[in-house]
């Protein structure tokens, strides 16, 4: 059966506008797009949905997440400490008072959360990456699930690389068209500089996409340069030995191997001319995750810089224990305000409302090596349709502006995957959201009162 569906206003991303636009699905492909009144000449006999005021656009992509921890969505948003107590209390709440089915149901919400935003595309890191992919697979989106790896302690390298390798094996048996298994060395004050080799050889011989943080905060900075600072109490404290490497956070993963893989590097916050040139060199990608660096404290990652060095960026929520939301366009418009504070004294491009729209497409499918983000004949048919006839949205004058500045992902009408609608008129299909509300209510509960 192939079916139309036409709007006001369709974004190719890849090519300019088309002002009352359509697209044209048939199976899991986009077989033609166009004005409106050819496609339906077109193709006389395909089903037709008209919205109006609308936009159709290729389904956003959002490169980092960590969908396990969406019932900590302001849990944490009381630690006034710093990164290293804020991660601590994570990390303990996680272990202590989460089951499996709790970490199922939340990375369920989650992608709810994100489907009914537009998003049909993410990268996920995550520790019990085997729950948060059978989530992915019952909503229905596109993902790469990235096996955390967590180990700062040399002498227990075999041990880690070990349980890393069984749970890859089981994430490759579930794996489908849509979503595949990946990697996540977890950081560099998490995984000792051992450990980091074993897996970087491991990602090129299997050929498994890799993940990592990446010069996220200051605490990682002085860590890496100066052996100082939070994360190197932390680590005394544990009694763990740690040998400063006295270099960037970038040059350490170019040291070991890392950067060999071509990885997704999340965040990119204290990086210089120097470390940007060697992520380019190696065609490691960004995910740039703007609102979660804001709330942290971590400071604000040289995105104008990233775009003019024509480095592969994509953007990423990261956890809403961080973050609170996974949307997209939020993500686009903080990118962009962000980049244009000092713009003129940094000497960094102007970021334009196009680039957003590109970094929320486009820009991340190629982050995360994926054959998506446009509206293109033959190209899967992963689209959302984002109303434009809201309060907050009229008068519009450019649509793409209007996207970015003016919309969110409360505003998404329909999202579909490789042609198969996972969000449509305020419902997810074959998903219990009701149940798994209440699933939230319960697991609030718990972590407050464990």
């Amino acid at each position: 059966m192939l079916n139309i569906f036409a709007a006001d206003w369709v974004l190719p991303v890849s090519s300019p506008p088309i002002k009352g636009g359509a697209i044209a699905v048939e199976g899991d492909r986009l077989v033609s797009i166009g004005e409106r009144r050819l496609l339906i000449q077109k193709f006389p006999d395909a089903q037709t949905r008209i919205f109006g005021p609308a936009a159709i656009a290729p389904g956003f992509v959002n490169c980092h997440t960590h969908l396990e921890l969406t019932a900590m969505r302001g849990f944490l948003d009381a630690v006034e400490d710093n990164f290293v107590s804020w991660l601590r209390k994570l990390t303990r709440a996680r272990l202590d008072r989460l089951t499996e089915q709790d970490l199922f149901d939340s990375a369920a919400w989650g992608t709810c959360e994100a489907a009914r935003a537009g998003i049909t595309s993410l990268g996920d890191a995550s520790d019990s990456a085997f729950t948060t992919m059978k989530a992915l697979i019952q909503v229905g989106l596109r993902a790469t699930v990235f096996q955390e790896s967590f180990g700062p302690d040399p002498l227990l390298v075999s041990e880690n690389f070990n349980k890393l390798q069984q749970k890859v094996a089981r994430l490759r048996e579930l794996e489908t068209p849509l979503v595949r298994a990946g990697v996540s060395p977890h950081a560099p004050y998490s995984v000792c500089t051992s450990q980091l080799e074993l897996i970087a050889d491991f990602a090129t011989t299997e050929k498994l996409p890799l993940m990592m943080h990446a010069a996220e905060s200051r605490a990682e900075e002085l860590l890496m340069k100066e052996g100082k600072g939070a994360f190197a109490e932390s680590l005394e404290q544990r009694g763990i030995e740690w040998r400063t490497p006295a270099v960037s956070t970038v040059q350490y993963l170019a040291q070991s191997g890392i950067l060999a893989t071509r990885p997704l590097l999340a965040h990119c916050v204290t990086v210089d001319a120097a470390d940007m040139e060697l992520i380019r060199e190696s065609d490691a990608r960004v995910a740039h995750c703007p609102r979660s660096n804001a709330k942290l404290g971590h400071g604000r990652a040289p995105l104008a810089h990233f775009m003019k060095l024509g480095l592969q960026v994509g953007l990423g929520s990261d956890s809403v224990a961080s973050n609170n939301s996974c949307d997209v366009l939020a993500e686009a418009r903080a990118a962009i305000l962000a980049a244009r504070t000092n713009a003129t004294t940094e000497n960094g491009s102007w970021v334009t409302a196009d680039d957003g729209l590109y970094l929320a497409t486009l820009g991340g499918a190629h982050a995360l090596g994926y054959g998506v983000g446009e509206l293109r004949e033959g190209l899967p048919a992963d689209f959302a349709v984002i109303g434009l006839n809201g309060a907050h949205q009229i008068p519009s004058y450019d649509a793409p502006s209007t996207l970015i500045f003016s919309s969110s992902g409360h505003d998404v009408l329909l999202t579909a995957v490789a042609g198969h609608i996972v969000y449509d008129d305020g419902t997810i299909p074959h998903i219990d959201e009701e149940r798994l509300r209440a699933r939230m209510l319960e697991i609030a509960q718990k972590l407050l009162n464990g």
